[in-house]
């Protein structure tokens, strides 16, 4: 399920959805905030062009906006129902869980986005550069 080959590898890792070859990203850490969103032009490895069209990663936006509401579900849950704090208390740890994996969630949604439009590609993956 979470191995090369599967969309979940390429979401969860933030590599080409084609090859799976290398980062997408030009600083593998997301909390370089400079450098949350910046891209490569395209996949050294297969020549995948990342951005489609000029603004496709605005589609993402719709995406960052479900991840959002997911990881404030899970921050909720987790406070409320499994801490016991107030309701309150709850509230304030989901607006510190946004803010602490906002750049988390921005990369995923990408992530997700580019991976609605590109699929893996065997023949892609197994060509050596």
């Amino acid at each position: 399920m979470f191995k090369k080959g599967s969309a979940l590898y390429s979401i969860l890792t933030g590599v080409c959805p084609k090859c799976h070859y290398e980062s997408m990203y030009i600083n593998k850490n997301p909390y370089i905030l400079q450098d949350t969103l910046k891209i490569h032009d395209h996949c050294s490895h297969c020549k995948t062009k990342y951005r489609l069209e000029p603004s496709f990663f605005y589609g993402s936006m719709y995406v960052s906006y479900g991840v959002g509401i997911a990881f404030a579900v899970a921050s909720f849950i987790i406070s409320y129902l499994f801490l016991g704090t107030s309701l309150n208390l709850s509230f304030i740890s989901i607006i510190i869980t946004l803010v602490i994996f906002g750049p988390v969630i921005m990369r995923l949604s990408r992530n997700i986005w580019i991976n609605l439009f590109m699929k893996y590609d065997k023949t892609l993956a197994k060509k050596e550069s």
